[in-house]
């Protein structure tokens, strides 16, 4: 038991379907996991009385193996979760169509810059009380079809509040709804509340003490980001059976009805139940929560138009510091700004540091990068030359392959101003068939552009190689279709290791931007509140090949000390602000005390 953390009192309660832990520990897929682990770290710094909850998933996320022409191919991950995890003695039950689940949790402690400890607790259905098809609930992250992810939800959000309850925390009075999936998590709070009053029904009252204690993170402007289930699933999965949430005479039918289209005095309430019928976990989620942010003030601001009816605020996201800076980089911020890992605001002393120490401390990640890339692919980069980094989810609106519209105009660049290299990473989830296509296409240029503009794919992306590529290349690349990039975190790994960004101006570069200090922009700024525009894929790859051949190319060659200026400003003022410590604080002060 975890006795060691309930004797100090938990206020907070983190929910989120992913969470990236460890990189042999494949509990994430990608962005919204890393961020999740990221911010535990960062809660465990600050010493914020935070606990966590997530799912066990046995098989992983996938590992991916990419054929000679760029085909992707998944496996199950193998893992031993015991090497990794404390089982605990509590069990809880959680109703699903006509049976029980059983359900277990095990634990991974995250210990913090100053010895603070937060639990995170992954909840296993893999239990010989249970039956074979839900023992494997908590399998596969994201796999299976829409009714296996509304079960796992199910399991999130109901089984996650019941577990913490049988762990001891009692004390809770913020439960964050890391996206969408934990949303479920409402109805077990209001069956909570209807029992604490002696009743077998919701009332308005209920929904209020529920909306006090809520708060959720939307992550996402993508409308296929939003989980949707059909009435029908919901129907399904809590039949009309007495009992559920522990209520003498209450029936799960009418307890999901009730919250989901509420009293008439709560509209809001009812913009879950719309929509020809089927729940919107994004709308079950912003109507119970008395907090709702976006991840970047650009997107709140696009949030706020999907959803007018909710006042949403926005808190831009981070990373974590001392885990995304490299070795190198960490050593030097030792010796150099010793408080950096307690405060990491004190990183915007990063443009005292001696440039030539700056300079072999990236040269040191960037041998590192090329070591993998070595051993990987047996190709052997050139250290003097650029190298450009892209390592995102393939997926359309990531626009990887912008920068190979026009492989005649990058055999022209390397040949008139410097040769540069470019170094991809990215899985596409196995039912995205136009993330597949993207890597395919990818594989096709690196095949046509040969020794003129080497181009490397390393497989089966993952932190580590995450952090090797944000740490290693010498530019970072991003080219979402505005304005579907949330925030993006990817290019702020890359500032708190010295290397500027040339991205689109969406997500969190609309913040970190200042055009030729920090980084360079590809287009122009769209003005707040501006009709969109539609993306014009053209112009914007014709935007990336003036700035590169133009200004990038020739300062790194040719004016070297005016690109190191350009690296310390990236660590002094987009590594020093854009990190998880800023986040979780900010998280503090505007939600959780609120």
């Amino acid at each position: 038991m975890g006795t060691q953390f309930n004797s100090g009192k938990r206020f907070v309660a983190y929910f989120s379907m992913e969470i990236a832990l460890e990189n042999a520990m494949p509990s994430y897929s990608g962005g919204l996991g890393v961020l999740a682990g990221d911010t535990i770290r960062a809660a465990a710094d600050v010493r914020l009385p935070m606990v966590a909850v997530s799912l066990l998933y046995r098989k992983g996320y996938f590992s991916q193996r990419l054929a000679e022409d760029g085909s992707q191919t998944e496996e199950p991950v193998e893992w031993r979760v015991d090497d990794f995890l404390s089982e605990e003695d509590a069990r809880v039950t959680v109703p699903l169509e006509n049976r029980r689940i059983e359900l277990r949790a095990w634990r991974y402690t995250v210990k913090g810059v100053r010895g603070f400890e937060v639990p995170v607790y992954f909840l296993d259905a893999d239990l010989p009380s249970n039956a074979e098809r839900d023992r494997n609930l908590t399998g596969s992250l994201y796999g299976g079809d829409a009714y296996y992810r509304l079960c796992q939800e199910v399991l999130l959000g109901i089984g996650g509040v019941r577990i913490l309850r049988a762990l001891g925390y009692n004390e809770l009075t913020r439960y964050h709804m890391n996206e969408g999936h934990a949303a479920l998590l409402s109805l077990e709070l209001l069956g909570e509340e209807a029992e604490k009053a002696g009743r077998t029904s919701i009332r308005g009252e209920d929904i209020e003490k529920v909306r006090g204690k809520c708060v959720f993170t939307t992550h996402t402007p993508v409308p296929a980001g939003h989980d949707r289930f059909p009435m029908e699933y919901l129907t399904r999965v809590f039949p009309d059976q007495n009992g559920f949430f522990d209520l003498k005479d209450a029936s799960s039918a009418d307890l999901v009805k009730r919250a989901l289209q509420a009293e008439r005095d709560y509209p809001d309430m009812q913009e879950a139940a719309r929509a020809g019928a089927s729940l919107n976990m994004t709308s079950l989620a912003l109507s119970v929560s008395t907090y709702v942010n976006g991840v970047a003030k650009l997107h709140g601001e696009t949030s706020r138009k999907m959803f007018p009816q909710v006042p949403i605020e926005a808190i831009t996201n981070g990373v974590h510091a001392a885990t995304w800076a490299s070795p190198a980089f960490q050593e030097l911020f030792d010796r150099c700004i010793p408080s950096w890992r307690e405060d990491n605001y004190s990183l915007r002393s990063a443009l005292g540091l001696p440039p030539e120490e700056v300079w072999s401390s990236h040269l040191l990640a960037k041998h590192e990068l090329f070591e993998t890339v070595r051993k990987k692919t047996g190709l052997a980069l050139d250290h003097e030359a650029i190298t450009i980094g892209f390592a995102r989810r393939a997926t359309g609106y990531k626009r990887a392959d912008l920068i190979l519209s026009d492989l005649d105009r990058l055999r022209q660049i390397a040949k008139s101003a410097g040769k540069f290299q470019i170094v991809y990473a990215g899985k596409a989830h196995p039912h995205d068939g136009g993330g597949k296509d993207i890597i395919r296409r990818i594989y096709l240029a690196k095949k046509a552009l040969r020794k003129a503009v080497p181009i490397v794919f390393l497989d089966n992306y993952d932190m580590e190689v995450g952090g090797q590529i944000t740490s290693g290349v010498d530019l970072w690349l991003n080219t979402p279709q505005y304005p579907l990039e949330a925030s993006g975190t990817s290019g702020m790994k890359a500032a708190l290791n010295g290397v500027p960004s040339l991205s689109i101006l969406d997500g969190w570069w609309v913040e970190g931007h200042i055009e030729g200090i920090t980084g360079w922009s590809i287009g122009e700024p769209r003005l707040p509140g501006s009709v969109l525009i539609a993306t014009d894929n053209t112009s914007e790859a014709q935007s990336l090949y003036a700035k590169l051949e133009n200004i990038i190319l020739p300062m790194y060659y040719k004016e070297r000390t005016r690109y190191l200026t350009v690296m310390q400003h990236a660590i002094a003022i987009n590594g020093s602000f854009f990190n998880t410590q800023r986040m979780v604080q900010q998280y503090v002060t505007d939600a959780y005390l609120r």
